[in-house]
């Protein structure tokens, strides 16, 4: 593994805090080492199957092999996804129920292993509202952390495309979310660059770019930006659909990249590409990575 590391990244680590979000097929350590091999310094995963209530419990085998893996690969800033299938935001007593009975073994997986960022999705109020919805979000997210005083995992809401009736396509939302959270250390912001553009921030332009981040930063604060999900977009700014692009190929645009990716107030977040794996019958991941790291000014 270790030859295909130095084949694929010349064995030096990139000052770009940038990655992407890997399989755990075959086990949960192998996704550092596919990092690794992309000359990537940090990523994402999944814990478990993320389409399924199905939870997993970690051996303390899977847990060495997984901290052998940091070790032999200097990848130490990961974050973590949810399963999809949580909804804090939902009125269905029985779902809502086990959407946090989930995210507290999300975040259980999360620090045997420690990563210490765990992304979700704010969820779907199902037509009960707003307001209604951003409440209990608040109100569940609160329960999961008192039964959870002795987990080191960050909570992070990720700002959304606004399709349906979700949670998180205006600063305003995750902010509310945020004000009502009784410990404020548990909780911060996953920014996706396809979602809040398709939501209507449109960060394609200078000035569009510009004026994203100063509304974010006075709504929620940079300070409370924990990962960065680098995206192009299928659709155009405010059509509110969620459909990922290669990096380059979507309306946002590889100006709109180069933004992000030379913002110093973002030098220590995580960038983290969601990018489809494959362009042409080739690497995604390859393409879309490199198309980055030849934006960063030198």
């Amino acid at each position: 593994m270790l030859q295909k590391i130095r084949q694929n990244s010349g064995g030096k680590p990139h000052p770009l805090l940038l990655g992407a979000h890997f399989s755990i097929a075959g086990g949960l350590h192998r996704a550092l080492y596919e990092a690794a091999a992309y000359g990537c310094n940090t990523l994402q995963i999944f814990t478990k199957n993320a389409n399924t209530w199905r939870e997993r419990v970690l051996s303390k085998k899977e847990i060495k092999k997984f901290q052998d893996a940091k070790q032999e690969t200097g990848i130490r800033t990961i974050a973590a996804h949810t399963a999809y299938l949580i909804n804090l935001a939902g009125g269905e007593r029985k779902k809502l129920i086990r959407s946090c009975a989930a995210l507290k073994h999300e975040m259980i997986r999360c620090n045997q292993l420690e990563i210490p960022y765990l992304v979700l999705h704010p969820g779907s109020h199902a037509g009960d509202g707003e307001e209604t919805g951003i409440g209990r979000i608040a109100d569940n997210l609160n329960t999961v952390f008192a039964s959870t005083k002795d987990l080191g995992v960050r909570v992070l809401l990720e700002t959304t495309a606004g399709q349906g009736s979700s949670i998180g396509y205006r600063f305003e939302h995750l902010a509310a979310i945020m004000e009502k959270v009784s410990n404020p250390s548990r909780i911060g912001v996953c920014l996706d660059t396809c979602h809040i553009f398709a939501a209507g921030y449109d960060i394609s332009t200078g000035d569009g770019y510009r004026q994203t981040i100063n509304e974010f930063d006075k709504t929620i604060g940079i300070d409370r930006l924990y990962v960065i999900h680098l995206n192009d977009s299928k659709r155009e700014a405010g059509s509110r659909v969620d459909r990922h692009e290669h990096i380059g190929d979507g309306f946002i645009g590889l100006e709109g990249f180069r933004y992000i990716i030379n913002d110093h107030r973002f030098r220590h977040i995580p960038k983290i590409i969601e990018t489809p794996k494959t362009r042409y019958t080739k690497d995604g991941d390859a393409i879309n990575l490199r198309r980055l790291r030849r934006l960063q000014y030198r």
